[in-house]
């Protein structure tokens, strides 16, 4: 028997929901690695004792997501007060700024495909510098298809200048998809950003920030949006 959508589209944020977002060790260790360096937990303290002396005010904030050059310059900034060599400032960069580096959930793909299969739409509304087409290109939806091709609606922060939690950014995402709030589901995992949505009348599934891809939490999603289908619940 088929189950009726309760929502007729998902709009799911990216680091921290689908990916397991990058930690500032975890961003250290990698840079050391690729400049060739030192990459043992004491180096690896010794430059993160440097980063937070530096303070982080300005790259916590979402505002430098709605501009690749004010991102840049906010990471530059922050590596040169903290007295970062040039070398290893620029691998820390690039590390921060490679989406393929933040692996998926291993649930990603079976969250997407039922959605899609069930006739529910598929937004990305993230806070990011970066685009995220190619990285879920790179992933086969098993049809010919790849993951980019089953979202309907990208929401980048850096490319419509506005970032959560303003409510601009998920208008954008209802606009494209043509639907109200109320036939609308966000998905994300930090209350103050993502649950900006509720304000303009989205309801919204904050989880649990996903530390390890084995996590099994996306089912959540499901039970709201399709009740009886998720595989896990």
């Amino acid at each position: 028997m088929s189950v009726e959508p309760s929502f007729r589209a998902v709009l799911l944020d990216w680091r921290g929901t689908l990916v397991v977002a990058p930690t500032y060790p975890w961003l250290v260790e990698t840079a050391l690695r690729d400049v060739g360096r030192d990459a043992s937990p004491g180096a690896v303290e010794q430059v993160l004792d440097r980063l937070r002396g530096a303070g982080t005010a300005r790259i916590d904030s979402s505002a430098i997501d709605t501009d690749v050059r004010e991102h840049r310059a906010a990471y530059a900034q922050w590596f040169a007060s903290a007295g970062v060599d040039a070398e290893l400032a620029a691998a820390l960069y690039a590390a921060e700024s490679d989406a393929s580096l933040n692996p998926f959930a291993a649930d990603v793909g079976d969250l997407l495909h039922t959605l899609t299969s069930s006739g529910v739409r598929v937004g990305v509304v993230s806070d990011i510098h970066v685009d995220l087409r190619p990285v879920f290109a790179l992933h086969d939806a098993g049809d010919g298809r790849t993951w980019a091709d089953l979202v309907d609606v990208w929401a980048l922060s850096y490319e419509l200048g506005v970032a959560k939690p303003d409510p601009a950014i998920f208008r954008f995402a209802l606009d494209r998809l043509g639907l109200a709030p109320q036939e609308v589901l966000m998905v994300g995992d930090r209350g103050a950003w993502d649950g900006a949505a509720a304000a303009i009348g989205i309801t919204t599934l904050v989880l649990p920030p996903l530390a390890a891809v084995g996590e099994a939490r996306l089912h959540r999603v499901l039970d709201l949006v399709l009740p009886g289908r998720s595989r896990t619940s």
